[in-house]
């Protein structure tokens, strides 16, 4: 396929596979060249993680003379929380006597309880 010797994303390769694949299959009724069609996979990459020297210093610098913003950063990157579940926390959401924060509505709407 030509879109394998250029830059082309996985994703957009693999799009144009399923429409090769959908029109060898049902339009030219030949399922056998699906075969011949191989999808790309994307490259797993792995996360930065910063030190803890460098989440000090962004915990220092964060923005506003209260607490807030530095313990909403905290609790985002201490616990893997998203930054719209951090926004709907309530001091109620957090069990200090048994280290849970209970997440409500949170990716999908669903409920779960994260380890503080």
């Amino acid at each position: 396929m030509h879109m394998v010797n250029t830059n082309v994303t996985p994703s957009t390769n693999n799009a144009g596979l399923v429409g090769l694949r959908f029109f060898f299959e049902t339009t030219c009724k030949q399922p056998a060249m699906k075969d011949c069609l191989h999808f790309r996979t994307e490259p797993r990459k792995l996360p930065v993680v910063f030190s803890a020297e460098e989440v000090f210093e962004i915990l220092r610098v964060a923005p506003g003379p209260r607490l807030k913003y530095r313990a909403a950063l905290s609790i985002s990157y201490g616990t893997g929380v998203r930054a719209s579940e951090v926004c709907n926390l309530k001091v109620t959401d957090i069990d200090s006597d048994r280290m849970l924060i209970h997440v409500e509505k949170g990716k999908g709407g669903k409920d779960r309880k994260v380890t503080l």
